[in-house]
């Protein structure tokens, strides 16, 4: 650890039922006091600022057993097909130190993390990097010990016992030779191997829309899970069971979502958004889910083209509650609405036809992985970021999306002569988003706010059609 600032006491947290044994700096033990799932240190002495200091925690008990993992969260225990073990994790929400003591906070990432797994004979242990060591063990067991050299996410960190089989491939890429490593069951392997051969160009679609893969030291793997999948760093949980959409299910019904394994492409996309890139606070996970969500409509667009984009994007919108806002309550472990993947996509899509140049949106894109690489940030500084390339103020548009559950209502009539009268309701104070409606052959862009307006469209038009890449609700009020 290191020390920011001068102090006497280290909060460490270690959820129930597991209990810290003791704590040591030094050789001698260290007194601790524990307050629910926070346990305060006495340290031998005060330790400066910037001080790299080392203290060993001892923990016994069992941890929690996730009920329904990913979503739950806690250790998954199962059995595979032939009855034998299997053993995974998963904790984002519930955090880490539902399975090892830490500081438990996914802005605190450490620059680099050794795992050491020690598992029964015959089993595989996996982690997150690359695999430095196996050292078999005098009474059977054996440990794998495992690196990453790149920054990680608490709730990025994985274990996974099994009785795997592995085998690799390499995508040359923007970084240069990148190591897919892939562990499944050992009775999957022909399966995975047909299955899997979509990370290539998945890559692909993804470097050409995000920049390089973020953590080339550390390889891409696919580990085989109990559960549905997850996207631990460099070491992404699949557990779609072979199959393409969401098991089996076009979470669109577009139709565009049973090309491809949701699984692969979703928990890939995290690498960029949620790994590389990840927020502060969990309220403001919509970085996290919103852009990987819309990874998938820009995979789709970029393998099949823009018409299976649109459709695909169009089509998530129907999962969309509005049962309350996408940002949750800072600083209370409290993440907002589920609807942060659909309608964090749907508007992501919305901004990109305001912007109306993908090589602007694209250009955004690559410099949001370019310029925050690993770093820690706020849903604020992804915003301004995106306002600031584009030259376009979108902070009504991003409250609108983001902080209320009202969708934009387009309110218009046609009046004699060709015109269109029209204005927003249902909107944040200044909301003045513009917005492309289709007459006849034509199609024009046009700048509704709060106020009525009137443009002389063409004479002889009986109706109008509003864009549908455009997240807003359309309302003919003279009908």
């Amino acid at each position: 650890y290191k020390a920011l600032k001068p102090g006497l006491v280290m909060q460490i947290d270690l959820q129930e039922p597991l209990e810290i044994d003791r704590v040591l700096q030094n050789g001698r033990q260290l007194s601790f006091t524990r307050e629910g799932n926070g346990y305060f240190i006495d340290m031998d002495d005060m330790a400066p600022a910037n001080a790299t200091r080392e203290i060993r925690i001892e923990y016994s008990g069992k941890p929690t057993i996730a009920r329904r993992a990913p979503w739950d969260g806690g250790l998954v225990w199962a059995k595979d097909s032939l009855n034998r073990a299997w053993i995974a994790t998963a904790c984002q929400g519930i955090g880490a130190s539902v399975w090892w003591p830490l500081k438990d906070h996914q802005s605190d990432e450490p620059d680099s993390m050794r795992i050491s797994l020690r598992v029964p004979e015959g089993m595989i242990g996996v982690s997150n990097g690359r695999l430095r060591e196996r050292r078999p063990q005098v009474d059977g067991t054996e440990v794998f010990e495992w690196f990453v050299s790149n920054p990680i996410n608490s709730y990025g960190v994985t274990m996974n016992v099994a009785h795997y089989s592995n085998f690799n491939d390499v995508y040359h890429g923007e970084g240069g030779p990148l190591d897919l490593d892939y562990w499944v069951l050992d009775y999957n392997v022909e399966k995975a191997k047909n299955h899997f051969s979509v990370v290539a160009p998945m890559m692909e679609a993804f470097e050409y829309w995000f920049g390089p893969y973020p953590f080339y030291e550390d390889s891409f793997k696919l580990i085989e899970t109990p559960f549905v999948g997850m996207e631990h760093q460099s070491g992404v949980a699949y557990g779609n069971r072979f199959m393409l959409g969401y098991t089996g299910r076009d979470l669109s019904a577009s139709g565009w979502g049973m090309k491809w394994d949701f699984m692969i492409v979703h928990e890939s996309g995290h690498e960029w958004f949620g790994n590389s890139i990840t927020t502060n606070d969990i309220a403001d996970m919509w970085v996290h889910e919103g852009f990987t969500h819309y990874s998938e409509t820009l995979f789709t667009e970029y393998t099949y083209g823009k018409e299976g984009g649109d459709a695909y994007v169009q089509g998530i919108r129907r999962n969309i509650q509005n049962d309350k806002p996408i940002i949750g309550r800072y600083g209370l472990n409290n993440k907002g609405s589920g609807d942060m993947y659909y309608k964090g996509a749907a508007m992501l899509h919305t901004i990109r036809q305001i912007i109306g140049n993908d090589d602007t949106f694209r250009q955004i894109l690559l410099g949001l992985n370019r310029d925050f690489y690993h770093s820690i940030v706020t849903s604020v500084l992804v915003e301004q970021y995106i306002s600031n390339k584009a030259g376009i103020d979108f902070s009504h548009v991003f409250d609108q999306y983001l902080r209320t559950v009202k969708v934009p209502e387009f309110h218009y009539r046609l009046l004699d002569g060709g015109n269109l009268e029209f204005k927003w309701e249902n909107v944040v104070e200044g909301f003045d988003m513009p917005l492309r409606i289709h007459f006849g052959e034509q199609s024009i862009m046009l700048n509704p706010t709060t106020d009525v307006q009137i443009v002389q469209l063409q004479s002889g038009i009986e109706s109008i059609k509003i864009d549908l890449n455009y997240y807003v609700i359309s309302k003919n009020v003279a009908q």
